[in-house]
């Protein structure tokens, strides 16, 4: 053991250590996914088509009006009502409002924190 693996916590030295192990596995072409435990994860993020409809009820489930939907989303209030009317939303727009669906009292929480009540003098 040299000095700077010396310096190295228990913790370390067993990660340094099992990675020894497998670059020789490795290099000695055992079958990794046999020996060790391997994943794939895969994201389901496919985002469905919304419907005029189904654009308003996710707006309504935050509470709010077509002008802090659109600034929500980041987009124009003319593209909300435009998607109101029957226009199909753009996929990454699906995708948020997909969100929105899964977990809505997330999402007004969060609204709630970003908000500001402004009074016109």
């Amino acid at each position: 053991m040299d000095v700077e693996e010396s310096k190295l916590t228990e913790l370390e030295k067993d990660l340094v250590e099992g990675l020894d192990g497998f670059l020789g596995d490795l290099k000695a072409d055992v079958d990794i996914p046999a020996k060790y435990t391997c994943r794939r994860v895969v994201l389901d993020l496919q985002p469905r088509a919304y419907t005029a409809e189904e654009v308003k009820a996710t707006r309504a489930l935050l509470q709010i009006s077509q002008a802090l939907f659109a600034q929500f989303l980041g987009v124009s209030p003319k593209t909300v009502h435009a998607w109101e009317r029957g226009n199909p939303p753009s996929d990454i727009a699906c995708r948020f409002m997909d969100e929105i669906q899964r977990d809505p009292d997330y999402w007004r929480r969060r609204l709630s924190q970003v908000a500001e009540v402004r009074t016109s003098a």
